[in-house]
């Protein structure tokens, strides 16, 4: 295999392969380099549908500069396209917004589950503000928790498999407290009226599945890692 950096020609003939529609693994063989290489190439600039060669040694050039070089999301083969993109599917249907659940997404797809917002930014290209909003979101359910880099003093956010049973943790204690609002609305209104009847009951469901989804994370907390 080959050795060393991409170059601008590398590049080019990575766009000549893409827009022939071969695969990574194709492309990897014609320019004797790992698949890896290819896909991790082309994830971190564009993806399939929007490599641009000159853009990427830009990219690549402008990194070196910095010496902190980019990761990315996750290899973007053509499966992980599809896992993705259903993925943020049905993370949107749960009642997740589609930028938050792009960005929960694309962290549980990168290679270790630790991106920045700047990162996270370029990975998904919008703007550091929709990436804020976002993060502050996943903070706040748990499904993602911050770190400080104190070295390079920026946050790095990280999912992982603890995420599963925080973010089930905050939920069911979240409909407990609904359910305790409930029931003392219920009460406030009285047992004796339809309201209160329909709150009373309403709040006792909602208290008997969250406690139930709490001992049941605690029950199988020991299958995450």
């Amino acid at each position: 295999m080959a050795e060393g950096r991409l170059t601008l020609h590398d590049r080019r003939r990575i766009a000549a392969g893409l827009a022939e529609g071969r695969s990574y693994a194709e492309i990897a063989r014609r320019l004797d380099r790992p698949t890896s290489t290819i896909s991790r190439e082309v994830g971190r600039n564009g993806g399939p549908g929007d490599y641009r060669p000159e853009r990427a040694h830009q990219a690549t050039a402008r990194r070196a500069r910095r010496g902190a070089p980019a990761r990315s999301a996750a290899p973007r083969s053509g499966e992980v396209f599809e896992v993705e993109e259903g993925a943020v599917e049905m993370a949107v249907a749960m009642g997740l917004p589609k930028m938050v659940a792009r960005v929960l997404i694309g962290l549980w797809l990168s290679e270790d589950g630790r991106l920045t917002a700047a990162e996270l930014a370029r990975e998904l290209k919008v703007s550091p503000a929709s990436i804020s909003t976002a993060v502050g979101y996943l903070t706040q359910q748990g499904l993602i928790r911050r770190e400080r880099d104190p070295q390079r003093r920026r946050d790095i956010y990280v999912v992982d498999d603890d995420a599963w049973y925080h973010s089930t943790m905050i939920s069911a204690r979240q409909t407990l407290a609904a359910a305790e609002v409930a029931k003392a609305a219920g009460q406030t209104l009285g047992l004796d009226t339809p309201a209160g009847r329909r709150l009373a009951r309403g709040g006792a469901f909602l208290e008997r599945i969250s406690l139930d989804a709490l001992a049941s994370a605690e029950r199988w907390r020991h299958l995450l890692p």
